[in-house]
Formats: C-alpha cells, structure tokens, sequence
C-alpha cells in the first residue's frame, strides 16, 4: 500500500533534512582541513605541535561518537542531530580565533565531540527514515557528504585565493552551516521517542556476546575500509611524485580520481544495493578495490597509479554505508549505541593507517606498504556475508487443544496434517 500524499510528502521532507545534515557535515570539515596551512601559519606551529592539534579534534570525535552518540537511544536521532548541527555551524568559527596552541586544542576538541556526536545521529536517522523509505537510500546520503566536502574546500580554497583570513572563511561558512541545520530541523522526519520499543535479548538484534561480537565484527569492517580512506588522502600524491616520478600537478590526480569515483559510485549504491543486495555488492566493491589497486602498484606507472586509486575509490565508495546500515538495522531500539561502536572503530582505522602505511613503508618502501588496504579490503571480502539483512522472524507456533467431540469422534478438523 503506498502511503498517502501527506505521509508521502513528510517522508520525502525528512530524506532532504538527512541529506542537508549529511551536506552540512562535509562542508563543515571539508571547509576546516582547507585552512589548516593558514591557522598553522598564523600560529606559527610546527608539524609537530601541529600534529598535536589535530589530535585533539580526533579525540573529541572519538569521544563523541563513542560518549554523546548513544543519546540516540534514549532521546532519538533527530532529538540529538538537530542541535549538534547548529552547534557544528558555531564550533567551526572558534578554532580560527584562538592565540595559542593550548586554546586551539580546546576549541578543537569541542568542535570535534560536536562533530563525533552529529557523525552517529545523522547515521541512525538516515537508517531511520530508509526505514520508512522501504528501500535502500543510505548510500546516496554518503554522496551528499562527500559533495559537501568538496563544496567546503573549494569555499575554503577560494577564500585563501583572495587572501580571505580563516577569521572570515570559518564564519562564513558556520553561518551557512547553520542555516543549513535550521531547514533540517524544519523538514526533520517527525519522531516520537522511543522510535522503536527494545527488543528481547536474545531477539533480532542479538544479546550479550553474540550481539557485542556482531558489531565488534562490523566495526573490523569499517576499520579496514576506511584504513584505505585515510590512505589515499595522505599517501597517494606522495607515492605518485617520489615513488613514481610523476610532476607534483599531476600527483594530485591521484586523490581527485579516488574522491571522484567514490562519490560517481555512492550516488550509484543505492540502486546497486536493492539489484543485489548488500553482501553481493560489498562483495565486487572490495574484489574491485583490491585487484584494482594491487594491478596499479604492480605496474608502477603514474597513469596506471591514478587508475589505480580510482579502483580503490569506486570499490570502497559502497562499503563503509552498507556496513553502518547493517549496524543500525540490526537492533533498531538500540542503533544509537551500535552506530557508535562501528563508526568509531572505522574513525580509527581512518586515523592510525596512515600512520602504519608510513611506518611499514620505512622498511618496506611505499609501493610495498600501500598493498596493505588492497589486502584489508580482501578481509572484508570475506566477511561480506555478515551484512546480510537478518530473515524475519518465524512466529511461533500456537498449540491448540483438540475439541471433545472431534477427540470422540476421531474426525477432528485438520487432524493428520
């Protein structure tokens, strides 16, 4: 039955609201990363104290979506995206105005426990409302996000163009972050709290141990996934201009080919999701990234390099949505709390692999050290399977007393069946 013109009519309001969240989001930390050379610069940092700051961020996001995030549960997705978003509108403006490093690490922190927290609500509010969708549209809100973070850093980039202080670029940009927020809370699919009434322990979403090692799992999924992230925006134009030779322009080709076709194939995911169905899509994204990839360092041509991390780009583009929807779905009552275990463990895996590619590269050399992704993504390959949408429920069955008359008779109704 297709729902009627009003409820159809809130429902695609609430798609746009997730989206706009999810636009928010990317343009809000695309706009940040874009002007970190200058808050470096007009702090005087060293890479080193540098390092330091960015730190902090990371840990407020962590403890963000770790923390904050399970306020999902209790008070619901919207309840808690709506004013993290306006608040990540205003927390991006601080960082530009503080004078030292030590006030730059606070502001950074609570920019990022905002940004952690915004991470986990916006996730089960898109798993929500593709709910109510009755197909998949997940994926197509990771394309928007990454849209905005190329909308946030081409911002930031024009405005470092005309000499534009990051004082004036990140307030700009909050403002519009916060307009943005306010039409979402406006369009917000309408929730009442709880969303979902908890299930039993040993129910869909799974209880105790096997529920906790369930998502333990996924969370190994979402490391190794966004370990080749990571990988791709730190070490791809490095691998291109010193391991390969190719000019310093044309190492950049590198990133903008995986950014690309990351976003061409998460506005493809959600179509490829309801054809084939998660497993088997997570399944040819991953062979797709990992053959790419290790096909691009075995060659070991600049062309052959931009391919390469293309491949990875359009393979992992569907992984990492399929792999919190997964999360999300599995216990509805309770996908606060999942969200912020999965994303979390992807978050690290996003940090730390850069930081591993770069160790093991000192010993190995970085063509060697970057098949490490193409090998995480075969691990995901393998355990694909545990994406699949659990079965419904079979009801139990109920045991009825035969009638007198039947049971003297012999020629009870149904009897023999």
């Amino acid at each position: 039955m297709n729902p009627k013109p009003e409820a159809r009519g809130s429902l695609v309001r609430g798609r746009v609201a997730t989206s706009l969240l999810f636009l928010l989001f990317g343009t809000a930390l695309g706009c940040w990363t874009s002007r970190i050379p200058a808050i470096k610069s007009d702090l005087g940092l060293s890479d080193g104290l540098l390092g330091l700051a960015l730190l902090a961020f990371a840990v407020g996001a962590i403890a963000g979506m770790m923390g904050l995030g399970r306020l999902v549960d209790r008070w619901g997705s919207t309840r808690v995206m709506v004013p993290t978003a306006l608040l990540e509108g205003l927390l991006l403006i601080p960082p530009a105005f503080m004078p030292t490093l030590v006030t730059l690490m606070a502001a950074l922190f609570l920019f990022g426990l905002v940004h952690g927290t915004l991470n986990i609500a916006m996730n089960a509010n898109g798993i929500e409302v593709q709910r109510a969708w009755g197909r998949p549209i997940v994926s197509s809100f990771h394309a928007v996000y990454s849209i905005g973070g190329f909308l946030g850093a081409a911002i930031g980039g024009l405005f470092a163009h005309q000499d534009v202080s990051p004082e004036v670029t990140f307030a700009a940009v909050g403002a519009g972050v916060v307009l943005l927020a306010v039409w979402a809370a406006v369009w917000a699919l309408p929730q009442d709290v709880p969303a979902t009434p908890p299930g039993p322990a040993g129910g869909a979403g799974g209880g105790g141990v096997s529920r906790s090692f369930y998502l333990l799992f996924l969370g190994a999924l979402a490391m190794c996934t966004l370990v080749g992230e990571g990988t791709a925006a730190d070490w791809s134009a490095v691998y291109l201009h010193e391991s390969l030779g190719s000019t310093p322009a044309f190492a950049t080709a590198a990133f903008a080919a995986f950014s690309v076709t990351m976003t061409i194939g998460r506005l493809l995911g959600d179509r490829l999701a309801e054809r084939f169905g998660p497993v088997q899509l997570v399944r040819g994204c991953g062979v797709l990234a990992s053959v790419g990839m290790t096909a691009a360092l075995l060659i070991g041509h600049p062309v052959a390099g931009v391919i390469g991390f293309a491949c990875l780009g359009a393979g992992m583009s569907c992984i990492a949505p399929q792999v919190y929807s997964a999360a999300g779905q599995r216990d509805p009552a309770r996908a606060g709390a999942a969200l912020s275990l999965v994303v979390s463990l992807g978050y690290v895996g996003f940090l730390i692999g850069p930081l591993v590619i770069g160790g093991v590269s000192t010993f190995t050399g970085l063509p060697v050290a970057l098949g490490i992704p193409a090998l995480l993504i075969l691990f995901v390959v393998l355990g694909a399977s545990a994406l699949r949408p659990p079965g419904p429920t079979a009801p139990a069955p109920v045991e009825e007393k035969p009638h007198r008359d039947a049971d003297r008779s012999g020629l009870a109704s149904g009897s023999g069946n």
